[in-house]
């Protein structure tokens, strides 16, 4: 059978065409990956400044003033003030009653298991002689170890978060001046494309970003709302805990405020929280951290079956499976920014694909 060859001509034209576009895909690609920080700032401080758009415009209607601006730098500044008593409010908490229950770990050990010779018994047959000795010992060396250490564990750990530290003032600078200058940047671009397109193409656009910051701002807001009730249940179940079970009241505040951090990490963070505070109150009581963790698994069953979907009103309409997806794919990709933001993404994502059949059938 003969073999037949075929001789394709290409034109110098078409051939440095196609290269040239190879060229700019690759270089395309070459500065995404080098600018991919910037990028990530810039895009957190986009969906930073959208999210505080609902408190804003709040502010602007309570305040009855015509500049947008004012109710940005309000908005901005109370979140900043939030965000602030937050951290001032536990981490004081956490640190004490981390170094408090490491410090008093050995006495804890002695007055609880010290006098259990099933420990020794236990113990001989690895042939450990005395392992109840052995083991107070070796908490006692790990206190003193601790507490010691703990000025220069504290100062190694700031030093490590003060490398993100530029990137944490660069989203807080440039979420401000989104939320200031991006309306009206907003609104000069579609007086430009006003006399670019047409007008049932510039109407199209205009639908999908007005339904995309739509999405982001109701899922941020709606959630902030959830999140708030949560911290609220968590500080009166806490107080009520330390009435009854001889604690100091002034872990509850500091309680409720970490469940409410957590919970704006979707599906995730309550689960942390729970055992975070659960954690965190054994050290003072012991009986009070198992009856918290048996009332949060509790309240959370309410809250998610019936509180949640109330108020969300299931504002994005995403399936389960999908949000699950979601929360996956960003915590593997960007942390935990990319677990907080993975939702409203998915969710902007829905609404591109609702969108694009307006969109093809504007001509665009």
């Amino acid at each position: 059978m003969d073999k037949k060859s075929y001789r394709v001509d290409i034109d110098t034209k078409t051939f440095v065409r196609f290269w040239l576009v190879i060229l700019a895909l690759g270089l395309v690609a070459l500065f995404v990956w080098k600018a991919l920080p910037g990028l990530i700032i810039v895009g957190i401080a986009l969906f930073l400044s959208i999210a505080i758009q609902p408190l804003a415009a709040r502010i602007q209607r309570l305040t009855k003033k015509e500049n947008s601006s004012f109710a940005s730098v309000m908005a901005y500044v109370i979140i900043i003030l939030v965000l602030g008593i937050i951290i001032a409010v536990v981490a004081p908490v956490v640190i004490d009653e981390t170094v408090r229950f490491v410090r008093q770990l050995p006495a804890t050990f002695e007055d609880t298991l010290g006098g259990w010779e099933g420990i020794n018994t236990f113990g001989q047959s690895l042939g450990i002689d005395n392992l109840q000795n052995e083991i107070f010992t070796a908490l006692q060396n790990f206190s003193n170890t601790f507490v010691g250490n703990f000025s220069s564990i504290l100062v190694n750990s700031i030093g490590a978060v003060s490398q993100v530290a530029t990137g944490v003032i660069l989203t807080l600078i440039l979420t401000l001046l989104f939320s200031i200058e991006g309306p009206a940047i907003i609104q000069s671009f579609w007086t430009t494309l006003e006399g670019r397109r047409k007008n049932s193409a510039l109407r199209a656009w205009k639908r999908l970003s007005e339904r995309l910051a739509g999405v982001i701002s109701t899922y941020v807001s709606k959630q902030v709302t959830v999140a708030v009730l949560d911290g609220c249940v968590t500080t009166v179940a806490v107080l009520l805990l330390s009435l009854t079970c001889g604690f100091s009241s002034g872990l509850a505040l500091p309680m409720g405020l970490i469940a409410m951090t957590f919970y704006l990490i979707p599906m995730f963070g309550p689960i942390i929280s729970c055992v975070l505070i659960s954690l965190l109150l054994f050290f003072s009581s012991p009986i009070a951290a198992i009856i918290f963790l048996i009332f949060y698994i509790i309240y959370e069953q309410i809250e998610n079956n019936f509180i949640a979907p109330k108020l969300q009103g299931d504002a994005l309409n995403l399936p389960t499976a999908l949000v699950l997806t979601a929360i996956v794919i960003g915590m593997y990709m960007f942390g935990l920014v990319g677990a907080i933001i993975a939702i409203p993404i998915a969710g902007c994502i829905k609404v591109v694909l609702e969108e694009y059949p307006n969109l093809r059938e504007a001509g665009l």
